[in-house]
């Protein structure tokens, strides 16, 4: 039944290879880059089962030379190393039909809020905000600031970007979360460690198709700009605060010195931010229905600690600690993002197999 469904996405593959060197399709830009982005999303599928047939193929002749007394060892060897190959292909091809997430491919707007522990949480949001920064910076995303709250000791009490690029959701959608840290604050003359926290919220970023909102449902004042800026600030009314009256969701920014570009910015915000709290309440309903919430990114669970004087870094739903705290900070995250997406692709593999 699997393999039908296979051979069945393996036709259509070649179906999609023909009408791409179409002279019709390929005239036709916005239909070719529709086939063109289907055939790319099913050419790993089809790579994992052409090398799983033909494995099997090979097994299937090496089983013959087991009645060989000459041929036997060599072939029992071979046999072993060959169905190795073909339990690793079944296992990811297992993986590759799993749904995917149609966010995957999306930039996302990251949120970071300072919680409780004062001015050592917002020291810690700054710190937050470079870790994603410079991982950014890895993966070659463009990170740029909508809004912040900066602190008067450092760091931020808030602050709102987009990080744009090429499968941003896909590798940070598993930050969403409280991030506990415990060390010691500069200003600590006794050398003891204090807990503070953070919220990271990572939202992927709606777009047009995604979400229709009603411009009467809009109130939108402009203000003078506040805080660090320049010459600029408190001069004209450019900053700009934008609230959709049905949810009550407000959005302000100030980063920009013109007006529509702050009002661009805040519009990306508020949709996203509505965007997903749809897509929370979607993650809670399956949540609810599969009786354990997996994964679903809920702001108020404690997902990660990082221990400062230990060095030690342990992210709580996954039982993963890394004794690298430097390097993590310092953007070195992806083998944090890709144990977790890991984690959860075996929780979805289970949950499928289990509905089967």
């Amino acid at each position: 039944m699997l393999f039908d469904k296979i051979e069945e996405l393996e036709r259509r593959y070649q179906e999609l290879e023909a009408l791409l060197s179409d002279p019709v399709v390929l005239g036709n830009q916005p239909e070719f880059r529709k086939l063109s982005r289907e055939h790319f999303d099913l050419s790993a599928l089809v790579q994992a089962y052409r090398n799983y047939k033909r494995i099997i193929s090979e097994i299937e002749g090496n089983r013959e030379l087991l009645a060989d007394p000459e041929m036997k060892e060599m072939a029992e060897a071979e046999l072993e190393s060959l169905e190795k190959q073909r339990d690793a292909l079944e296992s990811e091809i297992k993986l590759l039909l799993l749904p995917k997430d149609p966010n995957d491919d999306k930039s996302v707007i990251l949120e970071i809020r300072a919680g409780t522990g004062g001015d050592e949480a917002a020291l810690f949001a700054g710190d937050l905000f470079r870790m994603y920064s410079r991982f950014a910076e890895t993966n070659r995303w463009r990170v740029e600031v909508i809004s912040s709250s900066e602190s008067e000791k450092g760091g931020f009490k808030e602050v709102v970007a987009s990080v744009e690029g090429e499968g941003v959701f896909a590798k940070l959608k598993y930050e969403s979360g409280t991030h506990r840290v415990q060390r010691v604050p500069e200003t600590e003359a006794q050398g003891r460690i204090h807990t503070s926290a953070c919220t990271v919220a990572i939202m992927p970023e709606a777009e047009d198709v995604d979400i229709d909102i009603n411009p009467t449902d809009l109130k939108i004042d402009v203000y003078r700009s506040s805080g660090a800026g320049g010459q600029h600030v408190n001069t004209t009314d450019s900053a700009v605060r934008i609230t959709h009256l049905p949810t009550g969701t407000v959005v302000a920014c100030q980063e920009e010195r013109s007006q529509i570009k702050n009002r661009a910015k805040a519009m990306k915000v508020l949709k996203t931010r509505i965007l997903d709290n749809i897509l929370q309440e979607q993650n809670a309903k399956l949540a609810a229905d599969r009786k354990q919430q997996v994964g679903s990114g809920d702001r108020s669970e404690r997902i990660r600690t990082y221990n400062f004087p230990q060095g030690r870094m342990t992210d709580h739903r996954i039982g993963l600690t890394l004794y690298r705290l430097d390097a993590i900070m310092a953007g070195d995250i992806a083998e944090i993002a890709d144990a977790l997406r890991a984690h959860y692709q075996m929780e979805a593999l289970q949950a499928q197999s289990e509905a089967a």
